[in-house]
């Protein structure tokens, strides 16, 4: 019974899940994602707005 009273100790699980980095590595990796589709998303807006404005200024100078 005591091998089984140290599986469901929570101390013990809580020791293990704050010793354990393998999820770090995963939310790092998300939060860079997440700046680069930020980034393109932004990058993309001001670049319709940029090719909007260029293509009224044809359309009225046409």
């Amino acid at each position: 019974m005591r091998v089984l009273g140290n599986v469901i100790n929570p101390g013990v699980v809580l020791r293990r899940m704050l010793r354990d980095e393998s999820g770090a590595t995963a939310i790092e990796y998300g939060l860079i994602a997440a700046l680069i589709a930020v980034a393109a998303i932004a990058a993309f807006r001001l670049v319709g707005t940029n090719l909007s404005s260029i293509f009224n200024t044809v359309a009225t100078d046409l």
